[in-house]
C-alpha cells in the first residue's frame, strides 16, 4: 500500500461539530477546551524540565569563580568554593545526558504500556526531587555530584517520548502543529527564565538557592498535572461531549486501538522519513545544547559580562526561540488547513529554512566576537531553530501517530548524543577562553546543521507510512462508521468499504 499523506480531512459531521464547538466554547475559554488545558500544562511541564536541566550552567559559574576574601590582617585572598578545571565543569555539566540517552526508547514503550500522561508526571517530578538535593551532594563530592546529574537524565529522558503518547491521544490533526509546539516552547521559556533568574539568584541569595526555587517550583506543578490531566480524552471527567466526538472522530481510533500497538521494527528501522527526522534531531540537539550549556561561559570569557549579565544575554536566544515556536506552530497549522501546503512542503519547508538560517547566524557569530554582533547572531541562530519543530518536531505524528512515542524515543537516543559530546568537546578545546577557540565550537554547529538541513531536505515526508498502525487500519476500513480520510499524494480521499473515491 502507498504511504498516505498525514494530514486528514474532516467530514461533513466533523466540521458541524467544530463549529459548535467554536460557538459555545470561544478561543478566549481555553479552560473549556480540554486538548488546550492539556497543551498548557505540558508547556508549564517542558518549563521545568529545561529549568532544572540549564540552572546548573549559570550555578557552576558561581561555583568555581575566584572570590576575593579579605582576611583580618588586611591580607587579601583569591579562593575557589569548587577547585574544578574546565575539563570537570565540561564533563559535570554534559553528565546529565549519559542518563538521560539510556531511557529514551524505553519511555515511548513505558508510555504506550502505562500511558504518557503518568509517565510526564513522574519524569518530571523525579527530576525536581533530585535537583532539591543538588546543593548537599555537590559539597560532599565532585563524584557525588556527577552521580546525581547522571540519575537526572535517567528520570527525565522518559518525558519526550511520553508526551507524543499524550498527542497521539489527544491532538487532532490539523491541530497537532500548534499543540504540540506551544508545549514544546516552555522549554525555551524554561531555559529564559532559568538563565536569567539563575544569574540573579545566584547573586542575591546564593547560588544553592537556584537549585531550591526551581526545584520547589516543579513539584508544585506534578500536583496540578496529576490532579487536572487524564490520560485520554475518553477518560476525562471535565471534557463536554462536543469535544470527545470532535478528538475521538478527527483521529479514527479509540482507546483500544492504542492498546493494541504492535511495533514493525524492521519497517521502522529502514524508513528512510524516520532517519530524516532524527538526523534533523540530532543537528538541532547539537546547536541547542552546545549554547544551552556553554553560552554563560562564552559571555563570561569572551565578551567579559558578569554572572548576572551572563546569565540574562544567555536567555536571549531561548527567548527568541520560544517566540518562533509558537508562531511556528500557527503558521504550519494554518498553512494545512487553507491548504497552501500539503504536510510534506510545510514540514520540509520549515525544518530546512530554519536549519540554513541557523547555518548562516552561526558563522555570523564566528566571525564577529563581538558584545553586539555576537549577542544578535546567536540570538538569532537559535531562535529560528523555533521553525525547525513544526518540522521534524511534530513530524513523528505525520508518518506514524501510533507509534509516535517509540519513534522519538528512538530519534531521541540518537539527539542525545550531542549533549553527551558536545560540553566535553567545548571543555576540550576551549582550554584558555579565547575568541579563537570559541570560534571553533560555532564552525563545529553551523556544519551540522547544513547536514541535517541537507538529510532532511532529500529524505523527510508528511506521509502516513505503509508499517503504520493508521495505515493498517486504512486498508482493514478501520474507524468509526467504516469511515476513513486520508490525503493520497497531494489529493484528498475517501474511503468507505474498502473503496477509495475522490472528493
Amino acid at each position: 500500500m502507498a504511504d498516505l499523506e498525514g494530514t486528514p480531512k474532516f467530514s461533513h459531521d466533523k466540521g458541524i461539530i467544530e463549529e459548535k464547538l467554536e460557538k459555545d466554547f470561544p478561543w478566549w475559554k481555553i479552560w473549556k477546551r480540554r486538548r488546550y488545558v492539556v497543551s498548557i500544562l505540558a508547556f508549564i511541564g517542558f518549563f521545568n524540565i529545561y529549568s532544572l536541566r540549564s540552572n546548573l550552567s549559570v550555578a557552576i559559574i558561581a561555583m568555581v569563580e575566584n572570590r576575593t576574601i579579605t582576611l583580618e590582617n588586611g591580607t587579601t585572598i583569591y579562593e575557589q568554593e569548587f577547585d574544578w578545571n574546565s575539563s570537570q565543569t565540561g564533563v559535570l555539566l554534559s553528565a546529565f545526558f549519559w542518563g538521560y540517552i539510556t531511557t529514551q526508547l524505553i519511555g515511548g514503550i513505558l508510555a504506550e504500556r502505562y500511558g504518557g500522561k503518568k509517565l510526564f508526571g513522574f519524569g518530571v517530578f523525579t527530576t525536581a526531587v533530585l535537583t532539591l538535593f543538588t546543593p548537599l551532594v555537590a559539597k560532599q563530592s565532585y563524584a557525588g555530584l556527577l552521580a546525581l546529574r547522571i540519575i537526572e537524565g535517567i528520570f527525565e529522558g522518559v518525558t519526550y517520548p511520553s508526551i507524543h503518547s499524550v498527542w497521539a491521544r489527544w491532538a487532532p490533526p490539523l491541530e497537532r502543529s500548534r499543540l504540540a509546539t506551544f508545549a514544546f516552547a516552555g522549554s525555551y521559556v524554561g531555559a529564559v527564565v532559568s538563565l536569567t533568574l539563575s544569574g540573579v539568584i545566584g547573586d542575591t541569595l546564593g547560588w544553592e538557592s537556584i537549585f531550591y526555587i526551581f526545584g520547589v517550583f516543579a513539584t508544585l506543578w506534578f500536583f496540578c498535572w496529576c490532579f487536572l490531566i487524564a490520560e485520554s480524552p475518553s477518560e476525562d471527567r471535565f471534557i463536554s461531549k462536543e469535544e470527545l466526538d470532535y478528538i475521538s472522530k478527527s483521529l479514527n481510533k479509540n482507546d483500544e486501538d492504542n492498546r493494541k500497538v504492535k511495533h514493525p521494527w524492521k519497517e521502522i528501522l529502514t524508513s528512510m522519513p524516520f532517519w530524516a527526522i532524527t538526523c534533523s534531531n540530532f543537528s538541532e540537539n547539537w546547536g541547542f545544547n552546545t549554547l544551552l550549556t556553554q553560552l554563560p561561559t562564552f559571555m563570561n570569557d569572551v565578551l567579559n559580562f558578569n554572572l548576572t549579565a551572563s546569565g540574562s544575554l544567555s536567555a536571549l536566544p531561548y527567548l527568541a526561540m520560544s517566540i518562533c515556536t509558537m508562531l511556528s506552530g500557527f503558521l504550519a497549522d494554518m498553512c494545512l488547513k487553507r491548504k497552501y501546503l500539503n504536510t510534506t512542503q510545510v514540514r520540509k519547508i520549515f525544518n530546512c529554512g530554519a536549519f540554513i538560517s541557523q547555518t548562516v547566524f552561526m558563522l555570523g557569530a564566528a566571525f564577529l566576537m563581538s558584545a553586539v554582533g555576537s549577542t544578535i547572531c546567536l540570538t538569532l541562530a537559535v531562535g529560528l531553530g523555533g521553525f525547525a519543530l513544526s518540522g521534524y518536531g511534530v513530524n513523528y505524528l505525520d508518518i506514524g501517530p501510533s507509534h509516535a512515542s517509540v519513534l522519538m524515543g528512538i530519534s531521541n537516543t540518537f539527539a542525545t548524543i550531542p549533549g553527551m559530546v558536545s560540553p566535553t568537546i567545548t571543555g576540550l578545546i576551549v582550554q584558555n577562553g579565547t575568541a579563537d577557540e570559541w570560534r571553533i565550537i560555532f564552525y563545529i554547529a553551523a556544519g551540522i546543521y547544513l547536514i541535517g538541513c541537507i538529510i532532511y531536505g532529500c529524505f523527510a515526508s508528511g506521509k502516513l507510512q505503509s508499517w503504520s498502525l493508521e495505515a493498517k487500519l486504512l486498508k482493514k476500513n478501520g474507524g468509526e462508521n467504516n469511515q476513513t480520510y486520508v490525503e493520497d499524494n497531494d489529493n484528498v480521499a475517501f474511503s468507505e468499504n474498502n473503496e477509495i473515491k475522490k472528493i
